[in-house]
């Protein structure tokens, strides 16, 4: 390892979560060395990658930005390319973007106890190098930015169309005059059928197998605009902030508690925009719970005006194959299509994608528990940054932000090379990290880390209660096993 760079910590990935890690970096140890990894050409993640119309924010973003740079927008619920813009803002006002490597994609990493270090492998426009680094903060979200997921149909060759999955949009394709279909009926979905009536599409069919909870939430927040007006800015931000948190919190807890209250409540508010003419049985009663998966989010209800002036409509039923002219359903219905939006999920990919042992040993993270929803079982030196399911993502990752920092300042006090957090056996849990009954979380239940029975170890999804946790919690819990490479040597001698 003569010769090589080495790095105290190496970030992976430049979205929003790898933003957060290197605000709460650089206010750390300032002689502390660190960098952040990005395997794409561009600051931003997610909202650097995904381009299809309409696109945009899914969270408040008074709780989906950064709480030491409080989003100035105008809107609540943002457009993708605002909060693009925000994150390279951010990262430059805090001069984060100058320690952020573009196209460098991290492919393996090896931690040595001997030498207690990873050594990283990765290339730079497809050319091989590697690094040491002390630490490594995986902040590349769970889903792969290469691949989405697309199921095949009978018939699909035959098609006369255009088939399109929204993580690839082409930047030329024009649905003026079109029949479009978009299978699919989670975020990606809802997002896209209003935004493609307002890009003169003839008429928009969104084809789901099921329904979903879709609930209208104003893109302007007039109590936050209150508030700023008649508080320093600084009171106002965090007003407005907590005024947001505690409101998830509630409405997620009435969803546990008492579901049938938020069903009748979405329910009522469906009828009011869409009028007493709309099936909403059957195309707007899901068969779960609310919270049993997220819920979507139309701002204005723009999803609603254009089912309810004709523009759209909603098709709950299966795809028999595809025709020369569009799609033949399991019930014996036809619906044509010019363009065919395949809105069918994500793709689970955890580490971006990268393989990781330890002394040797491949790290399968499906068979190893979380620590505090930040850093896996046995596995020295590493941390993810994973946000929550039922709030906004930004909220969690910066808690395991700062956690991490405060973890290192007191590696650093102690003078020790290595923790890592070790689970005894009455802590054994086989549910995955995240909670949802959604496609995607199914598909890869395997691949996803473990939680256990009790803390530190379950995953609270619960704001208030993490903060509580990160913020007055002991760093040297009991659970946490500190080493010394040379007291290490010395035993081993």
């Amino acid at each position: 390892m003569a010769g090589m760079e080495h790095l105290d910590v190496l970030v992976v990935g430049a979205g929003l979560s790898g933003i957060d890690a290197a605000f709460w970096l650089k206010t750390g140890n300032a002689t502390r060395s660190w960098a952040i990894f990005e395997g794409r050409d561009a600051i931003g993640g997610t909202w650097d990658l995904f381009r299809y119309p309409g696109i945009r924010s899914d969270s408040d973003m008074t709780t989906l930005g950064f709480p030491f740079r409080p989003w100035r927008g105008e809107k609540a619920i943002a457009a993708g390319e605002d909060i693009r813009d925000y994150i390279r803002d951010t990262a430059a006002a805090f001069e984060i973007d100058a320690k952020v490597r573009l196209r460098h994609r991290v492919t393996t990493a090896h931690w040595s106890s001997a030498d207690a270090l990873w050594i990283v492998s990765y290339t730079v426009d497809g050319i091989a190098a590697q690094l040491t680094c002390r630490f490594l903060f995986l902040c590349s979200g769970y889903y792969d930015y290469a691949a989405g997921h697309s199921p095949t149909w009978p018939g699909m060759d035959a098609f006369a169309g255009q088939v399109v999955h929204p993580q690839f949009w082409p930047d030329e394709l024009s649905v003026a005059g079109k029949d479009v279909v978009v299978v699919g009926s989670g975020a990606t979905a809802v997002t896209l059928v209003p935004a493609m009536v307002d890009q003169g599409a003839a008429h928009v069919t969104m084809l789901q197998r099921s329904p979903t909870y879709i609930v209208s939430r104003p893109s302007r927040d007039d109590r936050a605009e209150t508030l700023r007006r008649w508080l320093h800015d600084k009171v106002a931000e965090a007003a407005v902030r907590w005024k947001n948190i505690g409101y998830g919190i509630f409405v997620y807890g009435v969803s546990r508690r008492k579901p049938h209250v938020l069903k009748q409540k979405i329910r009522q508010q469906q009828r009011a925009m869409l009028g007493p003419d709309f099936d909403i049985a059957t195309h707007l009663t899901p068969r779960y719970d609310p919270w049993d998966q997220r819920l979507c989010l139309v701002p204005d209800g723009d999803l609603f005006k254009v089912l309810r002036n004709g523009r759209a409509s909603i098709a709950t039923d299966e795809i028999a194959q595809f025709t020369r002219d569009g799609l033949q359903l399991k019930s014996g219905k036809a619906i044509p299509a010019d363009i065919v939006v395949t809105a069918t999920g994500l793709k689970v990919q955890l580490m971006g994608g990268a393989r990781l042992t330890v002394d040797g040993a491949l790290v399968d993270p499906g068979k190893r528990l979380l620590y505090k929803g930040a850093m896996l079982d046995g596995v020295p030196n590493l941390a993810f940054a994973i946000g929550y399911t039922n709030a906004s993502w930004t909220l969690k990752c910066d808690l395991t932000s700062q956690f991490v920092r405060r973890l290192l300042d007191h590696m650093d006090r102690r003078k020790m090379d290595s923790v890592v957090p070790v689970s005894p056996s009455s802590t054994a849990g086989n549910e995955p990290i995240l909670d949802l009954s959604s496609g995607y979380v199914q598909r890869a239940a395997d691949l996803l880390p473990r939680q256990g029975a009790s803390a530190p170890w379950k995953v609270k999804q619960n704001y208030l209660r993490d903060l509580l946790a990160f913020r007055t919690g002991r760093i040297d819990d009991g659970v946490l096993r500190f080493g010394r490479r040379d007291l290490a040597a010395e035993r081993a001698a």
